[in-house]
C-alpha cells in the first residue's frame, strides 16, 4: 500500500546537471498540463478466457463511487494511444481527486483479459504561461480603470486587487472554506497557482488523502474479483509495484522518470 509513505526525493546535496537545468527551463517555458503524471503505484490482474466489456467494468466502478459520494472526486474517461501517434486509442477510466488520480484499464490481450490500475500524482507546477496569463489579466484590469480613474488610482486599485486575491487564496485553504477551495481547484490557471503557492497542507487533508488512497484500490480489486467470479473465470494472482511516495505537496524528483506509455 502507498498511503502514509513518501516520494523518493533528491537530497539537498544533489546538484542538478546543466542538462537537467536546461530541461527544467524549457519545461517551465513550454510545459503544459501533464495528463499522465508520475506513477506511484501499479497493479495488474489477468484472467484467461474472459470475455468482458471494458465499458461495463468502468460503469460498475462509477456506480460504486457514486454510492460512496467521495468529496472532490472527478470521474472521466481518457483516450491514450496504444503505441505511437497513429496507433489505436485505448480508453482508460481516470478517478481524480486533488492532484492524485487512479487510472484504470480493462482490455483483452489475445485470449487473456487484464485489469490494470495506476496511482498517479500530477503536481501543480506553475509554468511561465500561467504567469503570463495572470499578468495579462491584471493589465486588462488597469486598461479598463485608467480612463475612469486615471493612471495613479488605477495602479492603486490594481495593487489592492492583487492583495485581495492573495488574501482570498490564503483564506480559501483554511478550514470552513471547503466550497471556495473546491471552486478554485476547478478554475484553469487559477487552480495551479492557488495550489502551488497558497494552498496549505493540513492533517485533515493528509488523512482524507490517505483514506482515498486506501479506498479506491480496494474497491477496484473487489469489482475485478466479482467480475471474474460471476463469469466463472479464475483470476490470476495480481502483479504489484509499489515504490515509495513522498510529500505530495512537493514536485517529484527530477531523477524520477515515469513510463511514457
Amino acid at each position: 500500500m502507498i498511503q502514509g509513505r513518501y516520494l523518493t526525493m533528491a537530497t539537498s546535496g544533489d546538484k542538478p546537471k546543466k542538462s537537467e537545468l536546461l530541461r527544467r527551463g524549457i519545461d517551465f517555458i513550454f510545459g503544459f498540463e501533464n495528463r499522465k503524471g508520475q506513477v506511484l503505484d501499479y497493479q495488474m490482474s489477468s484472467a484467461d478466457g474472459l470475455s468482458f466489456s471494458p465499458q461495463e467494468f468502468y460503469a460498475k466502478i462509477e456506480q460504486q463511487l457514486e454510492a460512496r459520494q467521495i468529496p472532490g472526486l472527478e470521474i472521466s474517461r481518457l483516450e491514450f494511444a496504444e503505441g505511437g501517434m497513429l496507433s489505436d486509442q485505448r480508453t482508460y477510466l481516470r478517478l481524480m481527486r486533488e492532484r492524485l488520480a487512479f487510472v484504470t484499464c480493462a482490455a483483452p490481450f489475445g485470449k487473456v483479459f487484464f485489469f490494470s490500475w495506476r496511482t498517479v500524482y500530477v503536481p501543480a507546477l506553475v509554468r511561465l504561461w500561467h504567469i503570463l496569463a495572470a499578468l495579462a489579466f491584471f493589465f486588462a484590469v488597469v486598461f479598463l480603470l485608467v480612463k475612469p480613474l486615471g493612471i495613479t488610482f488605477a495602479i492603486i486599485a490594481l495593487v489592492t486587487l492583487m492583495f485581495a486575491i492573495a488574501a482570498v487564496f490564503r483564506n480559501a485553504s483554511a478550514e470552513g472554506f471547503s466550497d471556495l477551495d473546491s471552486i478554485l481547484l476547478k478554475i484553469p490557471i487559477v487552480a495551479t497557482i492557488y495550489q502551488d503557492w497558497f494552498r496549505e497542507e493540513t492533517y485533515y487533508r493528509e488523512d482524507t488523502r490517505n483514506l482515498y488512497l486506501k479506498i479506491l484500490p480496494e474497491l477496484i480489486q473487489q469489482i475485478v474479483e466479482e467480475t471474474c467470479a460471476a463469469k466463472g473465470i479464475k483470476l490470476e494472482q495480481k502483479d504489484q509495484r509499489s515504490p515509495n511516495i513522498a510529500d505530495l505537496s512537493r514536485p517529484p524528483s527530477p531523477d524520477t522518470k515515469s513510463p511514457t506509455g
